[in-house]
């Protein structure tokens, strides 16, 4: 919201301020003068000789009492009672013939008021209204001159995107991003065109358009853009998708406008948009039909990235997580030549990227980085900055001068198993939990190549009683049949031991079940693992673009095929099912030596773990 939308909106304020003070002030000098009264108390006080001044309007009679007497008035609720000396009353509809005549006698000073109004008052007063509309409507918009549509809306108009001039310093720098060289070379040949276009141009080159960068939540797509708003020494334009719709229909396109008007006056320049989905979904598909506001909002967008207004040296820089719902016309070449994949950083950029965020930590000498960093598959960075900041957290909760392993690892624990919860919990309860964890930790060990058992613990943490963590060895990016089947048998491991021992079933199995099911469903109807159906994938639950998840999605086979999917899927299920049964039957021993070592110690780590299976 720009000067020209406030500036209205001042005046207009300062007007009713001073109309409401002037009304007041009018009130309590007419307080001052008078009070209102009854036609027969003014009888009264005129039979009494008390009336020394009327003034006559109409039906209206105000006048000045000889001596000043006492009227009770009601103010705020409560009955007052003051000595005036002025008064006010209104003749009764039935005329008074007698008043003149008495007014007369009792020498009371009269004075007779037209009631005509003067026309030019008239006047006055019926365009009086107008003029202060019409004026202040003029004063508003002198300041919005060509906007374009959407200027009565005052600042809404306006773009609100951050400018970083070129010399403004930006303190992100790519030094400052950990892992994605390939990302960073991808942006460092944008800054170097912006920099020196002769470079290119002199072979005939020409700078990408458009770069939209694509990964998953907290991967740093937007820290790599203030590394870029650092390096490049052009203007930086930065704003948030969401920023350009408004309440107002037209004015997201008239944002869009404003922004690029901006960048191009400011060329050699760089537009950064944070989370293009909300204004980037594909068109036709929302409620809003041909006329529905986000779709405005992208049409504008991509008339000024690739219209037929050329603007070579402004670039377009987008981040999203969700490429898959854009607009075919949005992803282009010529609007965005390059798509540049962020995705969850392995193990070694885990470590660089560590090192980035403990440099203003106070560190111990024995933190191994290397050590974290592999035990922390699957985080991002936004998580691995998470995990630092709750280390040092609890170092100072301990008064700690440093932070040392045991909080990293701590700090870890809590964001991958959740934190822990103090609540009461029966032995019956207490020992079905570790039962059911036991079994987990039985099968993963009984069965080949399964990740490593990191931790196991019947602590509540997050929103489960018990938990057993696995963590892999090393990233993984292919996932074998044999892997995803004994991972199954893992989840089912701690409902089968529920079953063995108490020879019933309980409700902690509720997110063993949906992981199952879920990953035997892919494995059937993405991955092409099931002989019976064969090297075909089916869209089941896929999400909807704008109905959200598994409510539209087409279906493309029968009832028949349907039908074979759910077999399949249930094989696989029951048959892991049968193999982790099996596998803890013959292990009874050691699935009670677990079990027992829980109760008794609450949390078990790996190397605890291998001591009590080898030992029983």
């Amino acid at each position: 919201m720009g000067p020209t939308f406030w500036k209205p909106l001042l005046i207009m304020l300062v007007l009713a301020v001073f109309f409401n003070l002037f009304y007041g002030m009018i009130l309590q000098q007419t307080a001052e003068r008078g009070a209102e009264i009854s036609y027969s108390r003014f009888r009264q006080e005129l039979t009494a000789d008390n009336i020394g001044k009327v003034t006559l309007k109409g039906a209206s009679i105000k006048g000045e009492f000889r001596t000043k007497v006492a009227v009770s008035t009601a103010v705020q609720g409560k009955q007052t009672t003051r000595q005036v000396s002025a008064f006010s009353t209104t003749m009764p509809a039935i005329a008074d013939p007698h008043l003149m005549d008495e007014l007369t006698a009792k020498k009371v000073e009269i004075v007779a008021l037209p009631t005509e109004t003067s026309p030019y008052l008239a006047v006055l007063f019926s365009f009086l209204p107008w003029v202060l509309i019409l004026g202040i409507w003029w004063f508003a918009m002198r300041g919005m001159k060509g906007q374009g549509p959407g200027a009565m809306l005052g600042g809404f108009a306006k773009s609100g995107a951050r400018m970083y001039a070129a010399g403004d310093k930006v303190k992100v720098t790519f030094d400052d991003v950990a892992g994605m060289e390939n990302a960073k070379q991808e942006l460092r040949e944008v800054v170097e065109f912006l920099r020196d276009p002769k470079k290119f141009q002199r072979i005939g080159g020409k700078v990408p358009k458009g770069v939209l960068l694509v990964g998953p939540p907290g991967t740093g797509k937007t820290l790599l853009a203030r590394a870029v708003a650092g390096e490049a020494e052009v203007a930086f334009f930065s704003i948030s998708a969401s920023q350009f719709i408004e309440m107002f229909v037209g004015v997201g396109a008239s944002r869009v406008r404003d922004l690029f008007t901006n960048a191009k006056k400011s060329a050699p320049s760089i537009v950064f948009i944070d989370e293009l989905d909300a204004v980037g979904r594909s068109r036709g598909a929302g409620f809003g039909g041909g006329h529905d506001e986000r779709e405005q909002t992208l049409n504008q967008l991509l008339s000024e990235m690739d219209g037929f207004d050329s603007h070579d040296e402004v670039i377009v820089l987008a981040a999203t997580n969700r490429p898959d719902v854009l607009d075919p016309a949005l992803l282009r070449p010529g609007r965005f030549d390059r798509h540049v994949v962020i995705d969850r950083p392995d193990w070694r950029d885990r470590e660089q990227i560590l090192r980035v965020h403990v440099r203003k930590i106070t560190m111990d000498r024995d933190v191994d980085l290397a050590v974290i960093a592999r035990g922390t598959p699957g985080m991002t960075g936004a998580d691995l900055e998470s995990l630092v900041n709750e280390a040092a957290i609890q170092a100072a909760r301990e008064n700690a001068p440093v932070v040392t392993m045991a909080h990293l690892e701590k700090a870890k624990d809590k964001i991958l198993m959740g934190g822990e919860r103090k609540m009461f919990i029966s032995d019956q309860e207490k020992s079905i939990t570790a039962y059911h964890e036991a079994g987990h930790v039985l099968v993963a060990k009984l069965l080949p190549g399964t990740d490593p058992i990191h931790k196991v613990t019947i602590i509540p943490r997050g929103m489960a009683l018990g938990v057993t963590q696995q963590l892999p060895e090393d990233d993984r990016y292919h996932y074998p049949k044999a892997y995803l089947v004994n991972r199954i048998c893992v989840a089912l491991g701690g409902r089968v031991a529920e079953r063995l021992v108490f020879n019933d079933l309980s409700s902690g199995a509720q997110s063993d079940l949906k992981l199952v099911t879920d990953l035997a469903e892919k494995m059937v109807c993405q991955w092409g693992m099931s002989d019976k159906i064969g090297a075909m994938t089916f869209s089941r639950g896929e999400e909807h673009p704008f109905l959200g998840r598994k409510l539209a999605e087409e279906k493309s086979f029968s009832e028949q095929m349907a039908w074979v999917i759910d077999q399949e899927i249930a094989a696989i299920i029951k048959e892991a099912e049968v193999k982790a049964e099996g596998l803890v039957v013959a292990s009874r021993s050691r699935l009670d030596a677990l079990a027992k070592a829980l109760l008794e110690e609450e949390t078990l780590d790996g190397k605890r773990v291998d001591e009590i299976l080898s030992s029983s």
